[in-house]
């Protein structure tokens, strides 16, 4: 069944003034997030999915199996879903060792003890956990309870896999190195994967597609680079605005490809990836006073307009999305196609090791 698509249309009535409507499709081996606000509705939807919460309308399907449908009476038990979850606080039973935690699902689901906890040592190994077998939650890392609970979905062999903020309990250094770790695991898992996140850059790093919703509707569905160039809300472009960049650190000065960022961290060194909001960045129609360190000139590429700011997009040697106010647009000049001069201080450029 890993082969198999999941298939979900989701509708939740919350309340009289909060209605739930979500569609989503995932092939096998691909990722999907769900990326927007708390309140938007988006653990519901991880709920329904995994059969904890009834939907009111709609069908989930995992492959040729109906999981999920009121309109002809069916709904199958969370436990016999075959779907993996890991939610946002992991859950882990705090009595239970990293061996039992993990081996707890083959165990209620009738396996003998000695091939669960077996099956839980192999998934011990893999991601690294080894060493740790004895311990309980409370004594592990932020970075060991997310794996422990990776580990204790998928030694089920689950057919999908719904992550629920799966690194926001994470400080930001463990998170980081972490989000590498994910990915790596998620593309060691053939069937289908619900991303649940209010990160940006989870979500562009891990997703081969997003869903942006706002106020328990999808408002905008794409690839992450569609979501980050041509956001069609105002939410959707502060949410998703921020470009990523990664390359090499060294003495303050990132390479990327033929090009050098210059950031205000001196110490950081290595792969690392860059934050740069596109409000951040200046635009100019001729090379700046002062010859700030991280300028150069490029062109618009293309120009959309959203609400009361304008939404550029610039070409070599750094593509980036740029926000301007639509009264700055037009004091400018600015159209397709015009060469101009970008310029962001060091100060503003996030920073992290990637990985």
């Amino acid at each position: 069944m890993r082969g198999s698509p999941l298939e979900a249309r989701v509708v939740l009535h919350r309340s009289r003034t909060f209605r739930i409507e979500v569609d989503l499709y995932i092939e096998p081996g691909a990722t999907v997030a769900l990326l927007g606000p708390n309140g938007a509705g988006k653990s519901s939807v991880v709920s329904a999915i995994a059969g904890l919460l009834p939907i009111d309308e709609g069908a989930v399907r995992l492959g040729g199996r109906v999981l999920d449908d009121p309109s002809s009476a069916v709904f199958v038990p969370p436990e016999s879903r075959r779907i993996g979850v890991v939610f946002q606080d992991y859950l882990l039973f705090s009595h239970l060792s990293v061996v039992d935690n993990i081996a707890f699902g083959p165990r209620s689901r009738g396996t003998p003890r000695t091939r669960a906890d077996s099956a839980a040592r192999t998934w011990v190994e893999r991601l690294g956990l080894a060493g740790l077998e004895s311990r309980r939650p409370g004594d592990l890392s932020g970075g060991q309870a997310q794996r422990v609970a990776l580990a204790r979905a998928l030694v089920t062999e689950p057919d999908a896999l719904l992550l629920d903020e799966p690194l926001a309990a994470l400080d930001v250094t463990t998170r980081a190195e972490m989000r590498q770790a994910l990915g790596d695991h998620l593309a060691g898992f053939d069937g289908p994967r619900l991303l649940i996140t209010h990160d940006p850059v989870e979500a562009f790093l891990l997703a081969d597609d997003v869903y942006v919703m706002e106020g328990g509707l999808i408002t905008q569905a794409g690839s992450p680079e569609e979501i980050r160039l041509r956001p069609r809300t105002p939410y959707a472009a502060d949410l998703a605005g921020a470009n990523l960049v990664v390359g090499e650190a060294r003495d303050g000065v990132v390479s990327v490809d033929t090009h050098a960022i210059h950031v205000a961290d001196h110490q950081i060194s290595g792969r690392v990836l860059l934050t740069i909001s596109p409000t951040a960045i200046a635009i100019h129609r001729h090379r700046p006073e002062g010859s700030p360190r991280n300028s150069w000139s490029t062109r618009i590429r293309r120009m959309e307009p959203l609400g009361d700011r304008v939404r550029l997009q610039v070409s070599d040697p750094l593509p980036l999305a740029v926000e301007v106010t639509r009264d700055a647009a037009d004091a400018l000049e600015l159209h397709t196609g015009v060469d101009v001069w970008v310029a962001v201080k060091a100060t503003e450029i996030g920073v992290e090791r990637d990985g």
